[in-house]
């Protein structure tokens, strides 16, 4: 099925991650399903992942932790291709977690000034021509201050990118029509596939996560899911193409994925900014356009 486009405009769609293997592990099945369905998906990554862990015990080695810059954006590669997208690095370096008390490092992407950090995304989102754009709320979907950067980075452009006065230089103005926020990791996503295993009789690895989950967390509100359960084997097969991230018996993968299709069979957004109408709750970010997934 290819999504219907009307006045002669193919559907984009650019989503702005901080690290590679983000785009994989938060609405990598949405990317895959709107890139089989004809529309024109990029990945935007702000930086390269240089101060990542090495978090696959197998690949735990002194010579990939010392190549790990290069080897991020050979994963990144892999997975772009697995998902049929396009990407591009923005050209910062990574902040690292710093723990308490630590100072961030000097030169990282959290600590550029907000006009430097986002003048590279407004003249991708004028190159580009978005109609829809992704990325992580005010958050940054956990306190990671790439993430959070991120978040800023991209409401900045989202906005910017419009006005001709704003960023000169980096092309002709454009209008991006909707933002979304990034809703993976759910407290309820993480309950439904506890509750989901348990009525099978299986052991859930979700207890753990559910028990620690902290009281008063912030909820993103859900405005829209989009059905994308069997792009499900795609997003896993771009996640473990960045073999130095993600460990292939633990976390994520443990979860048995007939389990995941049948109780939650979607990824989850928040409409976080719109110029069109639209109707609540949606299954198609591209609801409201002229450019959309034909019904059925």
């Amino acid at each position: 099925m290819n999504l219907r486009v009307t006045h002669g405009e193919r559907p984009r769609l650019l989503t702005v991650h901080a690290h590679p293997d983000d785009e994989s592990s938060k609405g990598a099945a949405t990317l895959a399903k709107y890139a089989a369905e004809g529309a024109d998906v990029l990945v935007a990554t702000c930086t390269g992942g240089e101060r990542g862990s090495v978090l696959n015990p197998a690949l735990d080695r002194p010579e990939v932790r010392a190549d790990l810059p290069a080897i991020r954006r050979r994963e990144m590669a892999a997975a772009r291709e697995i998902l049929g997208v396009r990407q591009r690095f923005l050209g910062f370096t990574d902040s690292g977690l710093p723990g308490d008390g630590e100072d961030l490092p000097a030169g990282c992407f959290a600590l550029e000034p907000l006009a430097d950090a986002a003048r590279p995304l407004v003249a991708l989102v004028r190159e580009f021509r978005p109609h829809v754009v992704i990325t992580y709320d005010e958050t940054g979907g956990y306190p990671h201050p790439d993430h959070i950067k991120t978040h800023q980075v991209t409401a900045e452009a989202f906005d910017a990118a419009a006005d001709p006065d704003r960023y000169p230089g980096t092309g002709a103005p454009w209008r991006p029509v909707k933002l979304y926020y990034q809703g993976a990791f759910s407290r309820d996503w993480f309950q439904a596939l506890h509750d989901g295993m348990l009525a099978r009789g299986l052991e859930s690895p979700m207890g753990p996560v559910l028990a620690e989950w902290p009281d008063g967390a912030a909820r993103l509100e859900t405005t829209t899911r989009v059905p994308c359960a069997e792009y499900f084997g795609v997003r896993d097969r771009a996640l473990l193409a960045h073999a130095t991230q993600i460990d292939p018996d633990a976390g994520f993968m443990l979860h048995p994925r007939d389990v995941e299709r049948e109780v939650w069979p979607t990824e989850d957004y928040h409409l976080a900014r719109s110029h069109v109408e639209t109707e609540l709750p949606e299954s198609d970010l591209f609801a409201g356009l002229p450019v959309t997934v034909p019904a059925g």
